[in-house]
């Protein structure tokens, strides 16, 4: 059984440690370089640091870029290196997904893992999500500088 955890809405109180997970070998990897501003450099996100037992354990956010004709949420998470594996990440994601479908009124989530993220495909599965395809050479590898794909998995409730 995965541990309790509570979602807190990003406060100044979480930046710090937010920071300090970020620069993890397992989060810097998929996360890329940190922005100066982070966590507060995406406004338009709504941010939650994922806490475990009072400990600052990573970071989960949703984002809605859509129109009313094609509504959806996408999500992104990242758990320090201590916090994976154990099924935290897996709980996480049901939870922001239980969150975007009952209290925001979203049908369909998407999230977009590298496709070497093994363990993420895995665990976004295991949270109801399926692979859709792969988007080809979708953003640019902040490291090597080369384009990389990237897989667009959803989540969609049944139709009415």
């Amino acid at each position: 059984m995965t541990e309790p955890f509570e979602l807190e809405p990003l406060d100044v109180r979480h930046v710090a440690r937010l920071r300090e997970l970020h620069q993890q070998p397992g989060v810097l990897r998929w996360w890329g370089p940190m922005e100066p501003g982070f966590p507060f450099d995406e406004p338009e996100s709504q941010r939650f640091a994922v806490v475990v037992d009072g400990a600052i354990a990573g970071l989960v956010q949703w984002g809605d870029d859509s129109w009313e004709e094609n509504r959806h949420a996408s999500i992104d998470i990242f758990l320090g290196d201590d916090y994976t594996g154990r099924g935290l990440g897996t709980a996480v994601v049901r939870g922001m997904v239980r969150m975007l479908l009952d209290d925001h009124g979203y049908h369909r989530i998407t999230i977009d893992p590298a496709p070497e993220n093994a363990a993420a495909v895995r665990c976004y599965e295991k949270a109801g999500f399926r692979l859709v395809g792969r988007q080809t050479r979708a953003y640019l590898e902040p490291n090597s500088r080369q384009w990389k794909d990237e897989l667009l998995m959803e989540l969609v409730t049944s139709s009415d």
